[in-house]
């Protein structure tokens, strides 16, 4: 998401590089190239002056040590201010009352619906509490129909009222029907329009004043740039929501809506969204996102992301085998399994410090493990379970039961072989891919 202004905030920063101190010379230098980079990333313009006049005071009035050079301090000013411009803490979900009603606003084609049942998932897993979605976009027959595809996908109830026109009704009997089943959270998804009207604005005003939500989230493209940011302000002033969700931050996008909105509308960025998995939802962390930014990644993301699919008891019987030398392809399928699991693997890669300046302009697909999949899946069980039997007659048959060459199998055989050898000497540690990386498992 934020690849252009990353590279253009790191090529800022070069012009203190051989600096002795900061300067209010050099420093302008600098601030012009910084205000530059955010405003060709769609940030406000009035945002970025105010931001850029901050680092510019809180620079000036450092103390450089000896230790420090210009361009790492003026690093560290940055990502503290770009952190606290976003909102510096993350802000919890406040789910109150019985039941707690969170209100999903937004116009149409915002993703609130597909935000909905990821919303759903989120507090049934991470909070362990019993949820009922609310269809209440009466308007379109299809976003009743994707709601009750998506509850069925995470196992929650979704509440509708066939040939009811009326979504205030809809929502107060929702409740009703909670409370009589003890479901403890609702999730009401509302109707929206193309453009800010005022007939949606008095249903949503409507709606919000009959259930009395504990939460009325706010949901908003980030692909539309200032102009999410402009209909967020207008939503605010009629619906005085608690918190904004950014989607489909997978797009192409600058980054911009995520860096002024909280400035903009006073209201927290509470999470952010990319994708049409339901697994895809993230609490919105404003120090973890100005780190990624500035090309610093996301290791404790990473690391919550690899811990939720993490399970104690199959990495101890993972462990033996590795020690023993049993580790075979039907393990190696299942840890490919949980990779993919935690996401895009692009978005995954620009979390580790680094990567993501190495990343840029290539393409990481998430089909990257297709051929080592089609390779293994032709294997008998046998064969999986004991790659050492796999001679050039299986080899054979195997490559051409998945559609590739020799080479391919071979290849694989080899990495498989190397990863088995070096797991076996980290005896337990922290799995890796093989030496090549991903490279060797594209399609």
């Amino acid at each position: 998401m934020f690849e252009n202004l990353t590279e253009k905030l790191e090529r800022s920063f070069k012009i203190l590089k051989g600096e002795g101190r900061i300067t209010e010379i050099n420093v302008a230098e600098t601030l012009k190239e910084i205000r530059r980079a955010l405003i060709d990333a769609d940030v406000n313009y009035k945002v970025a002056k105010s931001f850029t006049d901050d680092v510019k005071q809180k620079a000036l009035g450092q103390n450089v040590l000896t230790a420090v050079k210009p361009g790492q301090m003026m690093t560290k000013i940055v990502r503290d201010e770009l952190a606290a411009l976003m909102g510096g803490n993350a802000t919890d979900i406040k789910l109150e009352g019985n039941p707690a009603v969170v209100l999903i606003a937004g116009l149409q084609g915002s993703g609130k619906t597909t935000f909905s049942g990821k919303l759903a998932s989120f507090i049934k897993s991470k909070k362990g509490r019993h949820v009922l979605l609310v269809a209440g976009d009466v308007y379109r027959p299809a976003a009743i129909d994707q709601l009750k595809i998506l509850g069925q996908q995470i196992g929650v109830e979704v509440y509708t009222e066939e040939g009811n026109q009326n979504p205030v009704q809809i929502a107060q009997n929702a409740i009703a029907y909670a409370r009589q089943k003890g479901i403890n959270t609702v999730i009401v998804d509302t109707a929206g329009r193309l453009a800010v009207d005022e007939a949606m604005m008095q249903e949503i005003t409507a709606i919000k004043a009959a259930v009395n939500p504990s939460e009325t989230l706010f949901v908003v493209d980030s692909m539309t740039g200032q102009d999410a940011v402009n209909t967020a302000r207008e939503f605010n002033e009629r619906l005085d929501f608690d918190g904004v969700v950014l989607t489909k931050l997978d797009g192409d996008t600058r980054g911009g809506a995520a860096i002024s909105i909280r400035s903009v509308v006073n209201k927290p960025l509470k999470f952010i969204s990319s994708g049409e998995k339901m697994d895809t939802l993230q609490v919105f962390h404003p120090e973890r996102m100005a780190d990624r930014i500035l090309g610093m990644g996301d290791v404790v993301s990473l690391v919550e992301r690899a811990q939720e699919q993490f399970d104690e008891e199959e990495a101890r019987k993972l462990k033996k085998k590795i020690v023993k030398n049993q580790f075979n392809f039907n393990d190696f399928i299942g840890q490919i399994n949980q990779i993919k699991k935690m996401g895009n693997l692009k978005d995954l890669a620009s979390m580790i410090p680094g990567m993501g300046k190495m990343l840029k302009g290539i393409d990481i697909s998430d089909d990257v493990f297709k051929q080592t999949e089609a390779i293994i899946g032709s294997m008998t069980p046998e064969e999986r379970e004991r790659p050492e039997i796999i001679n050039a007659r299986r080899r054979e048959r195997i490559a051409k039961g998945s559609g590739t060459t020799m080479a391919d199998v071979n290849r694989l055989m080899k990495q498989f072989e190397d990863m088995r050898k070096m797991m076996k000497v980290v005896a337990g540690g922290k799995m890796g891919m093989p030496k090549g990386g991903m490279r060797g498992f594209r399609k």
